[in-house]
């Protein structure tokens, strides 16, 4: 369908010595120790050949932590960024699954990682820890030069609120860059700062996550890639990876009734990230009380290459009555639907049919012009309920759609896009059959894009895997023209 009517803690010092006082006197009595052990990282803080500053952007309770770190380079030599790594330690509320994000830095948070690694015998306020560690890419640090701040958000996979009062790292006061211990630091796989709680887990190389791994390699030119590893839509980091909601008015569907209350990041056990971007579309089966969704890039970085995303596809409604004409659909757009060079590249997965055509069905449609309807289609008469990779390959003058490696549709030269597009999530409604409350969820595990180039789809996942292990759960290298 042509899309031309959218308009485009540590607790306070007080109770630490409180602490502290009560852990000596019940060793003197040879009873049992109620503080963690540590380890440090150097004998004198002034020798050590980093320094990690640290300040909180968040209260002790709320969506997310927000800690900020900084790197400084105390040494005499340079040293790569790729061969540092940090832990903030933090215990998990509840035995819940924690996710995090990249929300600023100068780095650039494609060249951040971030794992969540789990300690055994540490002590209740360092039961996890956040690993942060940087790829090739980072560059490297002189002596006496600082990475500057690099702004980072903890978050449960529930999305619960989470109390920081008892995390090891996390200090309340600290709303300015000040050097803390709490936050352990390692250069080249050996301890260089901070003091690491004992556990299983916690000495340098030991555990799952290893600080001697080999660092992970610069991400290819022209890549972007999402796990979609975020707090919600207002998440700042989804707008600073190039992400926005919808809010505006017209259609498709059910006009002006797009709405940030459909966008959200749950838990998914099959995802990379163990989350991932469900779109969800309510209705009542009136206009006023029908709510559609959609997420787009804000900018155009889809031109030409390969454009692929993991969807789940739902076949019914996951409460209420089945039967509506539901649309999901991945597809790249111009900004401007009235454009010259207007490019519109769709999958659209209606499994209950729609205007008139039974479902289920999948259509493939390449655009040249919404305005006079040019385009050419295919339609596939499969159900598809479940995980699926699509595919979007743009090369050499043909546009090839592909679902989980097999080729469905191919377009030629004619309907070969002709500038940028946006890349765009949707799920709405072609009409309002009938009464009654009901919500569809359509789901997204991530997305990857490869300007210029034709990736099959088994490279494309092997890609995604590598990203996945790293712990990078966001890229873009896409080089935009200047405007």
């Amino acid at each position: 369908m042509s899309r031309s009517s959218r308009n485009p803690r540590r607790r306070g010092w007080n109770a630490l010595k409180v602490l502290l006082l009560v852990g000596a006197l019940a060793v003197g009595g040879g009873a049992f120790v109620l503080y963690p052990k540590w380890r440090s990282g150097t004998d004198s803080h002034g020798s050590a050949d980093l320094t990690v500053r640290y300040r909180t952007d968040a209260p002790a309770t709320g969506a997310a932590a927000k800690p900020w770190l900084e790197v400084i380079n105390n040494s005499k030599r340079t040293v790569a960024l790729s061969d540092v790594a940090l832990r903030y330690y933090f215990s998990a509320d509840d035995a819940s699954a924690y996710g995090s994000n990249c929300v600023q830095t100068a780095l650039g948070c494609s060249n951040v990682t971030a794992k969540i690694g789990m300690l055994t015998g540490s002590g209740p306020t360092s039961s996890h820890y956040l690993q942060i560690g940087f790829t090739a890419a980072a560059g490297s640090l002189e002596p006496g030069k600082t990475s500057q701040g690099i702004g980072l958000q903890l978050f449960r996979l529930d999305h619960k609120e989470l109390n920081q009062a008892n995390d090891l790292s996390f200090d309340a006061e600290s709303t300015h860059y000040a050097p803390s211990q709490r936050v352990a630091a390692y250069l080249g796989g050996k301890h260089v700062w901070g003091d690491e709680p004992k556990g299983s887990d916690a000495a340098a190389g030991q555990g799952p996550l290893s600080v001697r791994a080999p660092a992970a390699a610069a991400p290819p030119a022209g890549v972007m890639f999402d796990d979609f590893s975020y707090t919600g839509p207002d998440d700042p980091a989804l707008a600073s990876n190039g992400w926005q909601v919808r809010t505006g008015q017209g259609g498709p569907g059910i006009k002006d009734t797009w709405s940030t209350a459909g966008i959200s990041f749950p838990a998914e056990g099959t995802a990379k990230a163990g989350q991932s971007l469900q779109l969800q579309v309510t209705s009542d089966g009136t206009a006023k009380g029908t709510q559609q969704s959609e997420l787009q890039t804000s900018k155009p970085y889809f031109f030409t290459g390969t454009l692929a995303a993991r969807v789940y596809f739902s076949d019914k409604p996951t409460s209420g009555r089945n039967g509506d004409h539901i649309n999901e659909s991945f597809f790249a757009i111009s900004p401007d639907h009235k454009s010259d060079q207007y490019s519109e590249l769709d999958y659209e997965y209606m499994p209950n049919g729609g205007w008139g055509a039974p479902g289920p069905r999948l259509d493939t449609t390449s655009w040249r012009n919404s305005t006079k309807n040019d385009r050419v289609t295919k339609a596939q008469k499969d159900k598809l309920e479940g995980w699926h990779v699509l595919l979007i390959t743009a090369v050499n003058g043909s546009v090839t759609y592909s679902v989980d490696g097999r080729e469905l549709f191919t377009s030629d030269s004619k309907y070969f896009p002709r500038e940028r597009m946006n890349i765009h999530f949707s799920a709405w409604l072609v009409d309002l059959p009938f009464l009654g409350a009901r919500t569809w969820d359509m789901r997204v595990d991530w997305l990857y894009y490869q300007a210029d180039k034709a990736v099959p789809t088994a490279e494309v996942e092997k890609a995604v895997k590598g990203f996945s292990a790293n712990g990078t759960a966001y890229v873009n290298t896409v080089a935009l023209p200047k405007s």
